[in-house]
C-alpha cells in the first residue's frame, strides 16, 4: 500500500512539474510576443499600415523571425528588437501577395556599419575586367542571404527620404529568387530608368535615387525604395511607374492612412 502511495505522489509531482514548464514556456512565449509587437508598433511604418495590413505585418514578422537565422558580424550581437526591425521591412514588399516568398533565403548577415567586399568589374565596351573592393551598405547574395550594415538599416528607417537598404536588398532576393516575369511590365521598368538617365542628363535633381540609371535591377530597387517612402510624391511625379509597382507589389502606400508623402 505504501508503495502505490508513494508512486501516485511521484507521479503527481512529475505531472505538476510538466505543467508548470509548459506554463513557463507559454508565458515566455507571451512575453517575446508581446516584446515584439511594441518593437513592431515603435516602427515609423507602423503608424501608415491600415488595420488589416498590421494584423498581416504581425503574423508574418513572427514567421519570419522563426524561419531565417540572423547572425552578426564584425563583433555585433544581434537581439529580438533588431530582427523585428528588419523583419518588418522585409515582410512589408511582401504584403501584397499570398504564400511564403523567403523559401531560398537561408539568412540574414548583420555588420556594424558598411561592410567591405570584393568585386570584378566588367567594361562593357572593351570587355576588361577590373578587381577591387568596394564598401557597401547591403548587398543580396546568390540569391539566398541577405548582408546589410545595421547603421544604414537605422537610417533608413529614421527618415522618409526614399532611402532604405532593407527594401533595397529584399527587392532583389525577391526578383533573383523569382527571375522572368510580365515582359511588358520589363519594358516598361526599363523605359522609366532611360527617363531618369535623360533626366540625369539634363542636370535635373530626380526624385528617385540616381543610382537607378545604372540598370534594370538597381531601377527596380531603388524605385521600391521610393514607392514605400514616398508614395505620394512618386504617384505625382511619375504616375505610370506608380501604377507598375501598384501592381508587381498588389499594395498602393500612396492611399495608406497617415502618410507621410
Amino acid at each position: 500500500m505504501l508503495r502505490l502511495i508513494v508512486i501516485a505522489l511521484v507521479l503527481l509531482a512529475v505531472t505538476w512539474a510538466l505543467r508548470n514548464r509548459r506554463r513557463r514556456r507559454r508565458a515566455t512565449r507571451d512575453a517575446r510576443r508581446f516584446e515584439r509587437l511594441a518593437s513592431l508598433q515603435s516602427l515609423r511604418l507602423w503608424a501608415r499600415l491600415p488595420d488589416e495590413l498590421r494584423d498581416t505585418l504581425v503574423a508574418r514578422v513572427e514567421d519570419f523571425i522563426e524561419r531565417v537565422p540572423f547572425t552578426g558580424a564584425g563583433g555585433l550581437t544581434v537581439d529580438d528588437s533588431m530582427r523585428v526591425r528588419i523583419a518588418a521591412q522585409c515582410c512589408l514588399v511582401t504584403l501584397g501577395h499570398e504564400g511564403w516568398p523567403f523559401a531560398a533565403l537561408h539568412g540574414i548577415t548583420l555588420h556594424p556599419d558598411e561592410f567591405v567586399v570584393r568585386q570584378e568589374i566588367e567594361d562593357e565596351d572593351t570587355g576588361v575586367v577590373t578587381e577591387g573592393y568596394e564598401a557597401l551598405s547591403g548587398q543580396a547574395i546568390e540569391s539566398d542571404r541577405i548582408v546589410l550594415s545595421w547603421r544604414d538599416v537605422l537610417e533608413g528607417d529614421a527618415h522618409d527620404d526614399g532611402y532604405n537598404v532593407v527594401i533595397h536588398e529584399v527587392t532583389h532576393f525577391l526578383e533573383h529568387a523569382n527571375p522572368g516575369g510580365d515582359q511588358a511590365a520589363r519594358a516598361a521598368l526599363e523605359a522609366a530608368r532611360e527617363e531618369l538617365g535623360r533626366a540625369l542628363d539634363r542636370g535635373e535633381t530626380p526624385l528617385i535615387d540616381p543610382y537607378g540609371a545604372e540598370d534594370t535591377a538597381e531601377f527596380l530597387a531603388v524605385a521600391a525604395e521610393t514607392f514605400f517612402e514616398r508614395p505620394r510624391e512618386l504617384r505625382a511625379r511619375h504616375p505610370t511607374l506608380y501604377v507598375l509597382l501598384r501592381e508587381s507589389f498588389r499594395l498602393d502606400p500612396a492611399e495608406w492612412p497617415n502618410p507621410t508623402q
